[in-house]
């Protein structure tokens, strides 16, 4: 058994891929395997990864044949990693050199430690920001979901093998679903710490999260999802109606991409679209809204009719984006 599995998956990530894999294949801990997945690329990442294995026989190749989506490549490393500690690193992102082995001695230190998680700087172009987390040295895996919720701590991480395999990634959505996963195993942890090695995030429009797409509306999808989990983990209620609010105001959220973007979408892609923030409107329950948010212009939830809460939402935010360019 090697001491780390890092799981890559990669789609299209010819700009990225070199960096990320050299960052890992310079790490100073050396007892690393590198479990690296092409999605299907349609651009050079797949003969990118194969030249990079042929100079590092730590880099195992995988392939798919169809894009499945970042949660279906990763469970896919996942049934041939032998590490006894695992950790993700997005096929864009990067890491220090000291950052595997910083957080591999955490674990071997503290024995009722399940999970640590890295330092993360968010990289955008020529700008950086140390992702803020509350100083802490220990927090209990409950506690740690908790934060994770509103996301006061983040979700990249290294974990004992065990847990992962007993939660392998959530793939009920095509995006936004591992973060259901993070979730799931921050609950099952007994103790989670953080280490000082670090992990970086690039932030770019080919992301994603920040492109204009119709698996936007995935996240509403990866909520409902979280909200099964926590139930059949009997999550307590009041944790049950924190996580309510969240999903009300990603809903907002989304309605809120929907408004500024939907000129750039198909006619399907919007139709999709606002039949699943109808669903999801009609599904939340709303009597756990603090009474802050069900009174406030744009949050309103206004059942049962849902044509009032669409010309709320319009309402909303065509005067907030006016106000911004006036």
């Amino acid at each position: 058994m090697v001491k780390v599995s890092v799981l890559v998956a990669a789609y299209n990530a010819e700009p990225w891929i070199g960096q990320c894999l050299r960052s890992l294949r310079e790490q100073t801990l050396r007892d690393i395997e590198i479990v690296c997945v092409d999605d299907a690329s349609t651009d050079s990442t797949w003969n990118l990864i194969k030249k990079a294995a042929q100079e590092d026989p730590r880099i195992i190749t995988l392939h798919q044949e169809v894009n499945g989506g970042q949660a279906k490549a990763r469970n896919r490393a996942l049934q041939v990693a032998k590490g006894q500690y695992i950790c993700m690193v997005d096929s864009d992102d990067w890491l220090d050199e000291d950052a595997l082995q910083a957080a591999a001695e955490v674990l071997d230190r503290y024995e009722d430690t399940d999970s640590v998680l890295f330092q993360v700087d968010e990289v955008d172009g020529e700008h950086v920001r140390r992702y803020p987390m509350p100083d802490f040295e220990a927090m209990t895996g409950q506690e740690a979901f908790e934060a994770s919720l509103t996301w006061q701590i983040h979700g990249l991480y290294m974990i004992r093998e065990g847990i992962h395999r007993r939660f392998p990634y959530d793939d009920s959505s095509r995006a936004y679903s591992d973060d259901n996963t993070t979730r799931i195993h921050f609950l099952h942890s007994r103790m989670v710490r953080q280490c000082q090695g670090v992990y970086h995030y690039r932030q770019h429009a080919a992301s994603v999260t920040h492109s204009v797409s119709v698996r936007r509306f995935d996240y509403l999808r990866a909520n409902e999802s979280m909200k099964r989990q926590m139930e059949e983990a009997g999550v307590c209620e009041r944790l049950m109606r924190r996580y309510e609010q969240v999903r009300w105001l990603n809903l907002i959220d989304t309605y809120m991409f929907y408004h500024h973007h939907r000129n750039a979408l198909d006619a399907s892609a919007r139709d999709y679209g606002l039949s699943e923030m109808r669903r999801v409107w009609s599904d939340i329950r709303t009597s756990w809204l603090p009474w802050s948010l069900r009174l406030k212009p744009g949050y309103m939830p206004l059942h049962p009719c849902w044509w009032a809460f669409r010309w709320q939402e319009e309402a909303y935010f065509s005067l907030r984006k006016w106000l911004k360019g006036s």
